[in-house]
């Protein structure tokens, strides 16, 4: 909510920028939690109003109702929200740390590194990456593609000269070997790991090679489906990360291995 409040600054303090296209990303995703936002507030005021018999209890409402008594996200928040498999108390923490990640970047210019995990429309960071690139060095951007680098960190407290650093993905169906620098066999009982820092690197799209890399998709949900929406994109897949890989590729398809922004729970 407190993103609301500085919808209109956020449009003065990072105005549209040739050089800079993170200033578009962050007003854009400021703009779309604030419609989230708004519908959640307002639903929850006149549920309020309803159980004291202020305003009709209309089917809409007594749906928000039935939700939250058995802990699942309502429906009309969900039509509004980015995509999210989480239980109604895991999706509030979760808004709260996105909202948190927009608010300290309005206050402290863009982060070193980005919670890829914590945006609603992902593609429109990664275009920005690209044509930061692009306009830097007048390239096409429909030339260019972005190729990756893992770190061997968790943080990181600069920003690249070129590309981005993004955290907060998790690996399905593999673990990260943080010795080796590649992708290993899950340990037992262990569905999920964490993956280290990756670096974005825009590059030409002839010198990208997945030699020795497991083209990994990544979505934002494990229910690793999607519709098409009305920009083109999937509405869960991201893009595909090339991850380094001793075994074969097809190994990691057999194992139905992928990247993903958000756990379930």
């Amino acid at each position: 909510a407190v993103v609301s409040t500085q919808s209109t600054g956020a449009v003065e303090k990072y105005p549209v920028k040739y050089e800079e296209s993170m200033n578009t990303v962050i007003v854009q995703e400021m703009e779309r939690f604030n419609r989230l936002c708004d519908v959640i507030k307002l639903s929850l005021v006149n549920l309020q109003k309803a159980i004291k018999g202020l305003v009709v209890m209309s089917d809409s409402l007594e749906k928000v109702a039935g939700s939250l008594m058995i802990g699942k996200v309502p429906d009309l928040w969900s039509g509004h929200s980015y995509p999210s498999l989480k239980p109604l108390g895991s999706y509030v923490n979760d808004l709260v740390a996105r909202l948190k990640f927009l608010q300290d970047w309005f206050e402290n210019d863009k982060p070193p590194c980005f919670w890829v995990s914590g945006f609603y429309f992902t593609q429109a960071f990664l275009t920005g990456v690209k044509q930061n690139y692009a306009r830097k060095y007048t390239i096409p951007i429909d030339r260019l593609d972005l190729d990756f680098e893992m770190l061997p960190c968790d943080e990181i407290d600069t920003s690249p000269e070129d590309g981005a650093y993004i955290t907060g993905l998790f690996v399905e169906g593999a673990r990260w070997d943080k010795k080796k620098m590649a992708l290993a066999e899950s340990l037992p009982k262990i569905l999920y790991d964490t993956m280290p820092v990756i670096w974005l690197k825009p590059a030409l799209k002839l010198e990208i090679s997945t030699e020795g890399r497991y083209v990994s998709p990544v979505y934002k949900t494990s229910a690793r489906q999607g519709q098409l929406s009305t920009t083109g994109h999937s509405t869960n897949f991201v893009l595909a990360i090339n991850v380094p890989t001793i075994k074969p590729q097809k190994h990691w398809v057999l194992r139905g291995t992928c990247l993903l922004c958000s756990l379930d729970d």
